[in-house]
């Protein structure tokens, strides 16, 4: 699929275990268009981030079932890419973080 790159990177995920996983082996987490694949999503880092993606992990979560007294809802299903940097590549978005 062709998608825009602005589409397939939702937003960046920042917890402390994403933080941790930055400092220490240079790995960076954003969720991402659930129909994506690793190949649309390592093209669509590089060409807006403007980084050299190492390689790409996803991780696919599904939704929580939650109760509102007697009714039953369902959150939406969640897909993270797990982005490993290049030696010596550095994202400016998470520096402060």
């Amino acid at each position: 699929m062709n998608r825009d790159p602005h589409q397939v990177l939702l937003r960046p995920l920042l917890t402390e275990k994403m933080t941790k996983l930055k400092e220490e082996q240079n790995k960076v987490c954003f969720l991402v268009h659930p129909r994506s694949n690793k190949i649309e999503i390592k093209r669509a880092a590089e060409e807006v981030l403007k980084v050299k993606i190492d390689s790409v992990h996803i991780i696919n979560t599904k939704g929580k079932r939650k109760r509102l007294g007697r009714f039953e809802g369902k959150r939406a299903d969640l897909k993270k890419a797990i982005l490993t940097l290049k030696k010596g590549e550095k994202l400016e978005l998470f520096e402060g973080v």
